[in-house]
């Protein structure tokens, strides 16, 4: 089995458009969420994190989702040594709504017809780096970019590929926000995660891609483990014990050869629903991780759907690579049952060794990779 090591990284978010300038801008405690009033969004005023246009270059042969997401690779392999037309590499995409944004009145016609499906997009993105590989598609609700992570560590891991770019993200559209909104699940403020005055999520556009290689190039993270699982409860309301996440916690600890108490940070899901936030504290408890530092980025740049599992295992990577515990944005009162240790105030730490990623999304789907220092 060959190991899998982390080889360069990019994020776009409301923060910035580098990996770099996104972490700058979170120790600063910037937020991304803004108040929105534009219908071309939303009929009600809404917090969310939006990517600016306005800096960024298009292709109009592409659509936004596609120049964006071509966008992160591009500046993910700036600073790597990997070939991505070799037949050594593959590409995998995440993302749970891709091309949406083309169903709107406006927008039909402009492309063919087919680029509305993840498919087409993945055969796009394939051929404008020139990769003669068959990109693979991951798209399962919230968990898509974890598990195309975990994806990519078990084809290289497996000999099949030498390299894997795992890249995600969405867009936001007045089709997704009032898909949330018909569930009452937006908050009317930058969303709280774990927080006892929590009262909903908040949705943000964002890309982000992640080099994995077989050779390790100097920073010595690894992805040593991953797991997927469905607690079976509802297709939209999370288990209320916690047992669907514990199960892919614990495989993926296992895989990893780790214990729990080797763990030194924990990037949870945490979507400040009253329901998500109080499974994983539940999930955590039985996993024996109340202990261990843990945060959700989503206060800094709302949830991004696709690109959320992908983003935030690339600032767990920067945690680890600065030994810098994040804050969790919009936190200050413990509101599960849990006793977590939900990080307040950015820190520096001796050593971050190893870090666990979690995620949780619609149809009780639940995953967890771990990352490794050597």
């Amino acid at each position: 089995m060959h190991k899998v090591f982390v080889e360069n990284t990019n994020i776009i978010t409301s923060l910035g458009i580098t990996t770099e300038e996104v972490v700058e801008n979170m120790l600063k405690g910037e937020c991304g969420l803004k108040i929105v009033d534009d219908n071309t969004y939303t009929q009600i005023p809404t917090p969310l994190s939006l990517i600016d246009r306005k800096l960024l270059f298009f292709n109009k042969d592409y659509t936004t989702f596609e120049n964006l997401l071509i966008l992160s690779i591009e500046k993910a392999l700036e600073g790597s040594k990997i070939d991505i037309t070799s037949d050594d590499t593959i590409i995998i995409l995440s993302s749970t709504k891709g091309n949406i944004d083309l169903l709107e009145k406006k927008k039909i016609g402009k492309f063919s017809d087919d680029r509305i499906y993840l498919w087409k997009t993945a055969e796009i993105v394939a051929n404008h780096f020139k990769n003669k590989n068959e990109a693979i598609t991951v798209s399962n609700a919230c968990i898509s970019g974890v598990l195309a992570l975990n994806l990519g560590r078990m084809l290289i891991s497996s000999g099949k590929y030498k390299n894997a770019i795992v890249a995600g993200g969405d867009i936001l559209s007045e089709f997704v926000i009032a898909g949330f909104q018909s569930f009452q699940s937006l908050s009317p403020q930058a969303c709280k995660p774990f927080d006892e005055k929590r009262d909903g999520l908040s949705l943000g556009e964002g890309f982000g891609t992640v080099i994995l290689s077989s050779s390790e190039n100097g920073n010595g993270i690894q992805l040593t483990g991953g797991a997927g699982s469905n607690d079976a409860n509802h297709i939209s309301g999370p288990s209320r014990t916690g047992d669907g996440l514990y199960y892919a916690i614990n495989s993926a600890l296992k895989e990893s050869l780790l214990d729990a108490i080797e763990i030194d940070f924990l990037s949870a899901h945490g979507t400040a629903t009253d329901y998500n936030d109080e499974m994983e504290a539940k999930a955590f408890s039985l996993a024996m991780l109340e202990h261990v530092p843990m945060n959700s980025f989503k206060g800094y740049f709302g949830h991004t759907l696709g690109a959320a599992g992908i983003i935030e295992a690339v600032l767990t990577v920067e945690s680890m690579k600065g030994n810098t515990l994040y804050k969790c944005l919009g936190f200050e009162n413990l509101g599960v049952s849990k006793a977590l240790n939900i990080i307040k105030e950015n820190k520096e730490v001796e050593n971050i060794r190893a870090a666990l990623k979690t995620a949780s999304g619609f149809g009780g789907c639940n995953a967890a990779v771990v990352f490794e220092k050597l």
